[in-house]
């Protein structure tokens, strides 16, 4: 009789559990009594529950034990799932059930257990499992649609500067025309030190570093062989044992006037003697390689006189860059005179290549251009080879006092004067 009450009474209080929010376990209650029926009031017992699967008596899948004390009416109130176990609670599948609870008591309070009786367990354990299917999180779903990418973040601090590279190696020198007789170039220069050699230099004592007409009456037949000049009015060239060729560079031997040379590098900024650059061609570079002078590509159409009449402009400068103040000195006298400066002034007028700042070259300017331009093969230069005619030669802007100003002959190189108000040809230049 004991068993079937504590039965009864246990199965009511577990349907009447079953409509609660489910736990991760159960409450249970049951009365206790004595052999003779009587109730165990406010005593300590021992319970042991068991669920079993299957059938009464089936798989033991959770045991756990209790020491509660009864009340004044002899209930216990205990939680299923809560005891003292070795066992986890939470792995039971409830949906593999039925399940039943087999419920075992010491009335002493100790662990010699007496099974009172098993019952099966009917909707609270149930919940449970709805937790975990039909009320919880189902099967993970299939990936979905990628997202538009989001807007671009802010740019990222600069990174750090990397360790500076080695310096290149120095270009070659090169060797843009023949050394002329007897005369040997060897070495290599840098591309730092842009250099020009010609073995057009004058005798000892000459000054100006240029070919130089030593005496005005050389063409008339009565050569004075005392002077130094030549049956053409020409300073014969000396030997020369070293000609300083830049760094890098020696030229050795007796270079004569018969083959005068070229020896150039490229320079730093990738220019050399005979680029076409800055509207013209270049005939000049400084010791930078970077600057210099260009002459323009072409003669301006015609002749031209240097002056419409004699009269001294003061346009003596000679030597590089000495054409730009002749220019303008000669043109700017000019106008004071009450005469014109054609040669200089149409330089003067040119916008070339989109330039405004031509002029007409000095003596040694244009010297400069026979020797590294006309000699190498470049400029298109007027040479006209019978004598009768005077019109290879050009104007520089550097006069020689009221009557004349100096020439250069493109044919043999000679420099002289000319009477001003002769017609001559004209090649402007221009610094860069």
């Amino acid at each position: 009789m004991k068993k079937l009450i504590l039965s009864l009474v246990a199965i009511a209080t577990i349907s009447l559990s079953s409509f609660g929010q489910a736990p991760e376990g159960f409450k249970y209650q049951a009365v206790v009594r004595d052999a003779g029926n009587n109730i165990l009031n406010n005593q300590a017992v021992g319970m042991r529950m068991t669920i079993q699967q299957g059938s009464i008596g089936g798989t033991a899948v959770y045991t756990e034990t209790f020491s509660p004390t009864s009340n004044a009416y002899g209930l216990v109130n205990i939680e299923i799932g809560t005891g003292n176990t070795t066992d986890d609670f939470a792995t039971i599948d409830w949906s593999a059930g039925p399940y039943f609870i087999e419920t075992a008591i010491d009335a002493t309070g100790g662990t010699t257990y007496v099974v009172m009786g098993t019952s099966q367990l009917m909707s609270v354990p149930y919940a449970l499992y709805a937790k975990t299917s039909g009320n919880g999180q189902g099967p993970t779903g299939p990936q979905g649609p990628a997202g538009n990418d989001g807007a671009t973040g802010p740019a990222g601090a600069g990174g750090a500067t990397g360790p500076q590279g080695s310096d290149g190696a120095d270009g070659q020198g090169g060797v843009t025309q023949a050394a002329g007789t007897n005369v040997t170039i060897t070495g290599t220069g840098t591309t730092g030190d842009p250099y020009t050699v010609s073995t057009n230099f004058p005798p000892p004592n000459m000054g100006d570093g240029f070919l130089d007409i030593c005496c005005e009456d050389c063409d008339d037949g009565n050569i004075d062989n005392g002077d130094g000049c030549d049956q053409f009015g020409r300073v014969e060239m000396q030997p020369y044992t070293s000609l300083n060729a830049g760094t890098g560079i020696s030229v050795t031997g007796a270079g004569t006037s018969v083959s005068p040379y070229i020896v150039s590098t490229t320079s730093a900024c990738g220019l050399a003697i005979g680029d076409t650059y800055a509207g013209g061609i270049i005939f000049f570079l400084d010791g930078s390689g970077c600057h210099g002078l260009v002459a323009k590509a072409t003669d301006e159409p015609g002749g031209y006189q240097w002056s419409s009449s004699y009269f001294d402009t003061w346009a003596h400068a000679n030597g590089i860059f000495g054409g730009v103040q002749n220019t303008k000195k000669s043109i700017a006298r000019a106008v004071i005179s009450g005469s014109t400066c054609p040669a200089a002034s149409v330089c003067d007028n040119l916008t070339s290549g989109g330039y405004t700042d031509w002029y007409l070259p000095s003596e040694d300017e244009l010297d400069m251009m026979y020797v590294n331009l006309h000699i190498a093969g470049l400029g298109g230069f007027a040479v006209i080879t019978n004598p009768a005619f005077t019109t290879f030669y050009y104007w520089s802007s550097t006069e020689d006092g009221d009557n004349g100003a100096w020439l250069q002959d493109f044919t043999v190189g000679d420099n002289f004067t000319g009477p001003k108000d002769f017609l001559f040809y004209v090649r402007a230049v221009r610094a860069f």
